[in-house]
């Protein structure tokens, strides 16, 4: 039936397909590719992030939407919507609305034949904004493009007529506001559809124009917030920059609209070269001037300029052996390749190999050999990396040369601004607490790691939350808001953790303190992760006490059990899934569905779901628990060498269904560098 309407649609605009380009794409005031209002079927580049931020008439539409593949975008939404006037003609004077849509491009323009996307606005969320639709888009001249859609739902409103896809689809549910989260499944491209279409006209690299014909009949809002005269929109769109772009919309004949929409591209950094100092050159052993013998102390100073902690050493005649902790690179393969130049330099003329094995907190991954003629030859070669990749040897088993005795204990220490933002509050969407962070870390012996985060809160809003929790769950994350109201100054974190290597395929971890700002307790966890498999399987167990609200070390009565049984899943090309099942805070079983996409440099975009014997209408606002998970290397932002992190994980709102435990040095992502895939992905940056 869906395809009777796609060739419907190619038909339509056979004849304008000249050109056989991809249109250019603009993003609409839903932050999703398209118009004004109206879906286009054009896609961003791959893995391009959007922000943008739209507004008229009392509506405004914050979006973030990623290109998740070369075909698939995502967008998440939330608008702040005033004068709504609702389902059974309930009254609203404002409604924070968050919602979910997804975009997907299945057919690529060619010549005399226009690109078709697929849609699904609201599937998951209150229904204000659902509706789906198929779009058709082709490049009339490189600078002008025309598109005509079929829309159904919210893109039906204005010209409707019977459903094309027929009498099955002819009825079309209504869907109440309720608390959102819930998908209706038989509302999919249901009811009557109508046509939508429009011109765009990129006038220069900076200026760009667009005439649209929206079906949108605005079914909540006009005659409430604004008054609809006709279905066009005429709006003009003005980039200073390539990845900024400002937009003004005069809208149905009655209102003026505005638009600011930043995009950027994890796999295209500011600083593409970056600012790393360059590495010292590879010595060959016809230089001479090497010792005799390895002096330890030389050689971890050497590692050590180098962003490198020299671990253990083992050496033979033919042979030097060194473990090595990465404290600057991003990726693997470059401390690998900045460790095997320093050992060029300063090991004896008669070591022909050497093993470099990477460290984290105690754990080691597999030694990678290399021959000291092949970094002599490879290191000014065309194709260098790859000559390395080749000729490199990469064990399947850890097998990590012995402690040297200065490397425990070691202490150390740093102060430095944070930022603690609270994004999509139901009731406002913006808060943020800013201050100073003390954090400390001590390591008595192999394995053995005591941390600890103070924060000493200087201004913010946090504190001001007045949301008052109404679940009738236990309330194990709901009362997160007086958590922020007591207390300027918090232990964030106080733990000692114990890593453990049994065998080559398994890792463990025992955790016990304060592990984030509502939890402590004991943690346990076992991870089975074979070198060279994309599956491994980890089980967690946690002893948990709810912290009392002031940050300090005072626990409420009562202990919580809690843990997960997980299954991790490396698909390929940089997708990994993940599902946790298991018993929850709230004393729930169910299971966490996450899905990611892990870029070379660090980044890291994903979402989750989590399902559980907790009812939709326990649970209360937002029906379920879900999210999405961002991770930005400040070394993509800098261009400097390091390898922390901004790490957040953004929920629609919180509530005490399907909550878990935050405990840092999960062995999963842990162990994730040390693998051989982590290496042999990164080569091209060996000789960074």
């Amino acid at each position: 039936m869906r395809a009777k309407a796609a060739v419907w649609l190619i038909m339509a605009l056979w004849p304008l397909a000249l050109s056989g380009q991809e249109a250019p794409l603009r993003y609409n005031a839903y932050g999703a590719p398209g118009l004004i209002d109206m879906p286009i079927a054009s896609s961003a580049p791959d893995a391009e992030l959007a922000f943008s931020m739209s507004s008229f008439a009392g509506q405004t539409r914050n979006t973030v939407t990623f290109q998740a593949s070369p075909r698939l975008s995502a967008s998440f939404r939330y608008a702040d919507l005033d004068d709504v006037l609702g389902p059974q003609d309930v009254f609203y004077d404002t409604i924070l609305d968050r919602s979910l849509a997804l975009h997907y491009r299945f057919l690529d323009a060619g010549p005399h034949r226009p690109a078709l996307a697929i849609g699904v606005t609201d599937f998951v969320g209150t229904g204000i904004y659902s509706g789906e639709y198929l779009v058709a888009t082709t490049a009339l001249r490189p600078d002008m493009a025309a598109t005509l859609g079929l829309g159904w739902g919210r893109f039906a409103g204005i010209g409707g007529f019977h459903n094309p896809l027929g009498p099955a689809f002819s009825e079309r549910p209504e869907r109440v506001f309720g608390q959102g989260g819930t998908m209706t499944r038989n509302a999919f491209f249901r009811g009557d559809a109508a046509l939508f279409g429009g011109l765009h006209w990129q006038a220069s690299d900076a200026l760009g124009v667009t005439l649209e014909y929206s079906s949108d009949a605005y079914p909540y809002e006009d005659g409430t917030a604004f008054h609809r005269r006709v279905p066009i929109n005429i709006g003009v769109t003005y980039a200073p920059q390539p990845s900024l772009r400002l937009s003004g919309q005069y809208l149905y004949g009655s209102e003026l609209g505005v638009q600011l929409t930043y995009v950027v591209n994890p796999m295209r950094p500011p600083y593409p070269s970056g600012f790393d100092l360059g590495p010292a050159p590879v010595r060959p052993r016809s230089a001479g001037g090497q010792p005799s013998m390895v002096d330890v102390g030389p050689l971890a100073r050497a590692l050590q300029s180098e962003g490198l902690t020299l671990h253990g050493l083992r050496a033979d005649d033919a042979m030097l052996a060194v473990s090595v902790e990465n404290n600057r690179y991003t990726t693997s393969a470059q401390a690998v390749g900045r460790a095997a130049r320093v050992l060029t330099r300063m090991i004896p003329v008669g070591v022909s190999m050497v093993a470099i094995t990477l460290v984290e907190n105690g754990l080691h991954g597999p030694p990678i050999t290399l021959r000291r003629a092949d970094l002599e030859l490879a290191e000014y070669a065309l194709h260098g990396s790859d000559i390395i990749a080749a000729v490199a040897d990469i064990a399947l088993e850890p097998s990590p040369p012995p402690v040297i005795a200065t490397r425990f204990p070691t202490f150390s220490w740093g102060i430095g601004p944070y930022l603690t933002p609270n994004l999509f509050d139901p009731d406002n969407p913006l808060r943020a607490d800013f201050g100073m962070a003390l954090d400390a870390r001590w390591e008595p012996a192999p394995g053995l790691v005591a941390s600890a985060t103070l924060h000493q809160r200087l201004i913010g809003n946090l504190a001001d939350a007045t949301r008052v929790s109404t679940s009738v769950l236990p309330h194990v994350r709901s009362d997160f808001a007086r958590y922020d109201r007591e207390g300027d100054a918090d232990i964030m974190d106080l733990t000692l953790a114990w890593y453990g290597q049994p065998s080559a395929t398994i890792a463990t971890r025992l955790t016990a303190g304060l592990f984030e700002t509502m939890y402590g307790g004991i943690s346990g966890e076992i991870l089975w992760r074979p070198a060279g498999r994309d599956l491994a399987f980890g089980v967690e167990v946690n002893q948990l006490w709810q912290r009392d609200y002031g940050g300090g070390l005072g626990f409420f009565e009562g202990a919580i059990t809690s843990g997960h049984a997980s299954v991790y899943w490396q698909i390929g090309q940089g997708y990994q899934a993940q599902l946790d099942a298991g018993h929850y805070l709230a004393g729930d079983w169910g299971a966490t569905l996450t899905l990611a996409r892990q870029f070379r440099n660090g980044w890291s975009l994903g979402a989750f779901a989590t399902f559980t014997d907790v009812s939709f209408a326990d649970f209360g606002e937002g029906s379920f628990d879900k999210g999405l998970m961002v991770t930005v290397p400040l070394s993509w932002i800098s261009g400097q060498p390091r390898r922390d992190v901004i790490a957040r994980t953004i929920r629609p709102v919180t509530r005490d269904g399907g909550a878990r435990v935050d405990i840092d040095g999960r062995l999963y992502a842990l162990t994730q560098p040390l693998t051989p895939q982590a290496v042999t992905d990164t080569w091209g940056s060996f000789w960074r």
